[in-house]
């Protein structure tokens, strides 16, 4: 089924599909990056956990009425897409203060944002990834304020889905990515992953930190912390 390599980001490789113009199929590395690609590693096993748990999250989603790229899971590293054209804006929602945005404006970690924030940064990487509005986004993509609107409502759609979905395996989703592109038709889907290495997840009952904060803060061992998160998950 796969054939040719399009495209290889710091965590997947992106392939053709022979004789599917329309499909794409994305294959999870074991690459681990933090601040912008400043700092690297690999874990034997993690490509395989974030195609798993991103496939369960996507198959979650789909019952619950969110449209995606997401066809399914192909083997243990591999699953098969819709292909669309990326919105160069990632989504972030965010449910409770942490990371970057403690940093950013001081605002005390753990705060709790009622209704959860949306924040837009442009998705160019010589950039580091800025924080953006609406004006910027306007400006720099091809997006119109009816597609923004859209991408927000999709965000916090699935914000609250995800919220139920973690919940039911005693995470707390503090914050996520999230990333949309345009399939054939011109539809705006959710695209690229959702995973442990996209979201900020804390065990509700320990504080624990269950996501690519591990490696980020060398807090412990990261195939882990994701091994965890995938047996809760094959539990439910």
């Amino acid at each position: 089924m796969k054939d040719k390599l399009l495209y290889e980001g710091k965590a997947k490789q992106v392939f053709t599909v022979k004789g599917e113009e329309k499909l794409l199929v994305l294959s999870y590395k074991n690459d681990a990056t933090a601040f912008n690609g400043e700092k690297k590693a690999q874990f034997e096993g993690k490509g395989r956990y974030n195609n798993l748990i991103s496939a369960k999250v996507f198959e979650y989603l789909h019952k619950n009425g969110v449209s995606s790229h997401f066809k399914r899971a192909l083997n243990d590293t591999e699953q098969l897409v819709e292909r669309t054209t990326i919105i160069p804006l990632e989504v972030v929602v965010r449910n409770v203060a942490a990371g970057s945005i403690v940093r950013r404006i001081g605002i005390e970690e753990k705060s709790v944002f009622n209704p959860p924030l949306v924040e837009l940064f442009y998705k160019k990487d010589e950039l580091g990834d800025p924080l953006i509005n609406d004006a910027h986004a306007l400006l720099l993509t091809d997006a119109t304020e009816e597609d923004l609107a859209q991408i927000k409502q999709m965000a916090l759609q699935v914000n609250d889905k995800l919220q139920s979905f973690f919940r039911d395996i005693n995470l707390q989703l503090v914050d996520f990515k999230l990333e949309f592109g345009r399939n054939a038709s011109g539809e705006i889907v959710l695209s690229d992953e959702v995973s442990p290495d996209t979201c900020r997840l804390w065990d509700i009952t320990t504080g624990e930190k269950m996501d690519k904060d591990v490696f980020r803060q060398d807090l412990g061992d990261l195939v882990t912390v994701y091994d965890n998160i995938l047996t809760r998950l094959e539990a439910l």
